[in-house]
């Protein structure tokens, strides 16, 4: 199986002057709608894939967050696949935040082509206490190896996510522990690409980026 794992675009929290200006499920910039168009553009041109024998995207996953709804959007487009909400993809939830996520109604009225599973209900996705960072590496460790289990498949796979999921990801295929004292680092709608096959781990890149000329890159 070849994994693509991509980081959203940027949202309007990176841009916010102050702190009461953000919110606790922001979309996309104008900048940020420009990086994600341009990321599908880029994958579905196939100048990424001549590195590697050429494989069509077969499947895509994103995070429930409204960034990642966004930034999967012109990812459907490109590709003509039904993007499917996977819940257990998203940011950690910070212990100190009251959070529900955006209920299924609207979900579907954004994004009605979307796949949503029965845990997204009308009262939101969440509505829970907030995640520990035990738990949030706990919750990567598990879609670790729920990848593993697909190994063996001819898919090839995208999942748009978030920058910290996306470092707790890496560590639990890499079997190493979790922590903020080293940092896998990932630019907005950054690239990065694994091949599993097996036992083995083909780390191809990560944090590519390319796709973006030098003034729309961010962080």
């Amino acid at each position: 199986m070849e994994l693509y794992l991509i980081r959203h675009a940027q949202s309007t929290n990176q841009i916010a002057d102050h702190p009461n200006e953000r919110v606790l499920d922001p979309g996309l910039t104008e900048l940020g709608k420009r990086q994600a168009r341009l990321l599908a553009e880029f994958l579905k041109s196939g100048r990424e894939r001549a590195i590697i024998a050429e494989r069509a995207v077969t499947t895509l996953y994103t995070s429930p967050m409204w960034r990642a709804l966004e930034t999967a959007s012109p990812l459907r487009e490109a590709f003509g696949l039904e993007p499917e909400v996977w819940m257990d993809v998203h940011e950690q939830v910070q212990a100190d935040e009251t959070f529900t996520g955006s209920s299924r109604e609207r979900i579907r009225a954004a994004f009605p082509d979307y796949k949503l599973t029965d845990d997204i209900t009308q009262d939101g996705w969440w509505n829970r206490a907030g995640e520990s960072r035990a738990a949030h590496m706990a919750r990567a460790i598990r879609v670790a190896d729920d990848l593993w289990a697909c190994e063996a498949s001819e898919e090839t796979m995208v999942i748009v996510s978030h920058a910290r999921f996306l470092d707790a990801l890496l560590k639990a295929f890499l079997h190493q522990l979790p922590g903020y004292d080293y940092w896998y680092h990932q630019f907005n709608t950054a690239v990065s690409r694994l091949g599993l096959d097996g036992e083995r781990l083909d780390i191809r890149y990560l944090n590519r980026v390319d796709h973006l000329p030098q003034d729309l890159v961010s962080q």
